[in-house]
């Protein structure tokens, strides 16, 4: 028969602690599962394989037995006796290692003769759905306030609640919404990252937003009156006289919503532009030709 390593098959050391045994052949079988590999002919095999392995490094007394009856396996006359006594004699040989062959289901002689148990411990054993990965594209204005959204998966209409203050790159996890599990295992779970799209003249920083705002001169000079157009609405602004380009002014709470917390919001810093007139007449010439003389 083929030399085949329980160890070598879950992947792990011969001294490995059993929680690490546990682990690797829970990894192993939920890659190799056959329901998950429908077009590998060799995953219904090697799903047996590392069941075996497990139903034997799994259970210490097991693995004592294994781990001590070594290499003698090869000697027919012991696997005889080993059938028909199920105590084979493991004085004769130590810390040696076993190997057995797997026959067209996936259990060895020598384990079955050996232990007798049951075949497919491995396959009652609940495995949790695979968990999905979704982008989902927001609008800025749309990400402000809290708002419902509808996605498609595996043919299902899925609608989600967004919370206001949803950040670029954010990522939100809806629980069961994965794939199916198996043998009556929980589904995964969906993983939505957001994408934050800006057709806005705003700038996001956090929960703080920015905005550059044109006044005329005169406007500058003189001082007046101008209407914003905010994320939450018209804001009437008081410009104070002989505003100078680039002052900045800001208005608490007029920024983007914090999340999961929209009653409370950043700040809105608005930096003013101050735009010189253009095709002036004649007579707007004089007059500053005037000025510039005073």
């Amino acid at each position: 028969m083929e030399f085949v390593d329980y160890y070598k098959i879950l992947g792990v050391e011969k001294n490995v602690s059993q929680d690490d045994i546990k682990k690797a052949y829970r990894k192993l079988a939920r890659k190799h599962h056959p329901d998950l590999n429908p077009n590998n002919k060799d995953a219904h095999k090697i799903f047996q394989q590392i069941n075996e392995a497990n139903e034997v490094l799994s259970d210490p007394e097991k693995r004592k037995k294994y781990d001590s009856f070594g290499q003698d396996w090869k000697h027919a006359d012991q696997f005889e006796k080993a059938g028909q006594s199920n105590r084979p004699d493991f004085e004769q040989s130590n810390n040696r290692d076993f190997t057995g062959d797997f026959d067209e289901e996936g259990f060895s002689d020598f384990f079955e003769s050996l232990f007798g148990t049951g075949r497919k411990r491995g396959a009652d054993i609940k495995f949790r759905g695979q968990d999905y990965q979704a982008e989902l594209q927001v609008n800025l204005k749309d990400a402000f306030m809290t708002h419902q959204q509808t996605l498609k998966l595996d043919g299902k209409n899925v609608r989600i609640t967004i919370p206001a203050g949803i950040e670029n790159g954010q990522k939100i996890k809806l629980k069961g919404y994965g794939g199916p599990g198996m043998n009556g295992g929980p589904n995964g779970d969906l993983y939505i990252s957001f994408s934050i799209l800006n057709d806005t003249p705003f700038k996001r920083d956090g929960n703080d937003l920015y905005l550059t705002v044109e006044i005329s001169l005169y406007t500058a000079i003189l001082g007046g009156e101008v209407i914003i157009e905010t994320l939450d609405g018209k804001v009437k602004l008081k410009i104070s006289p002989e505003t100078q380009n680039g002052n900045k002014i800001r208005l608490k709470g007029k920024g983007f919503p914090i999340y999961k917390n929209e009653d409370q919001k950043g700040d809105l810093f608005i930096t003013f532009l101050v735009k010189l007139p253009s095709n002036l007449t004649q007579k707007q010439k004089d007059l500053f030709l005037e000025l510039s003389k005073l």
